[in-house]
């Protein structure tokens, strides 16, 4: 563990399936989640469509050119610091990211949270848990 990075714990997505996440091209998608969100893939897949599965911290994901609407999904990831997380992104020079730092409850958990739009439209909430 780097201690400058922070630690995914756990990741929901929006709709149904955080390893079918759509992307209209795998090619053009995969540079931003290795290089700004620190995923790395671990398999990839010419059929039925292109597709790769990326792991961080042990938490995966993936992306599939399946003709699904990105700005219809994502994911929600729970994550050690989301501080360090927002410093970690900023860092590598990426602009498109929202720190709302203002605890939002969701269920009965409170949580401080960053959202992050990748260019492939799919839209990411880092949560971290807010002891009250």
């Amino acid at each position: 563990m780097h201690p400058d990075k922070a630690i995914l714990k756990n990741a929901w997505p929006y709709q149904q399936d955080k390893l079918n996440l759509p992307v209209a091209s795998l090619e053009m998608a995969l540079p931003f989640y290795e290089t700004i969100l620190g995923f790395r893939v671990v398999s990839r897949s010419e059929a039925p469509q292109p597709s790769a599965v990326l792991t961080r911290d042990g938490i995966q994901i993936g992306l599939a050119e399946n003709g699904g609407d990105p700005q219809q999904d994502g994911c929600f990831f729970e994550v050690d610091d989301v501080e360090k997380l927002f410093a970690e992104v900023k860092a590598t020079g990426f602009e498109k990211v929202r720190p709302d730092f203002k605890q939002q409850t969701y269920g009965n958990v409170a949580w401080k949270v960053l959202f992050v739009v990748a260019p492939d439209e799919l839209c990411y909430s880092f949560g971290e848990r807010v002891i009250v």
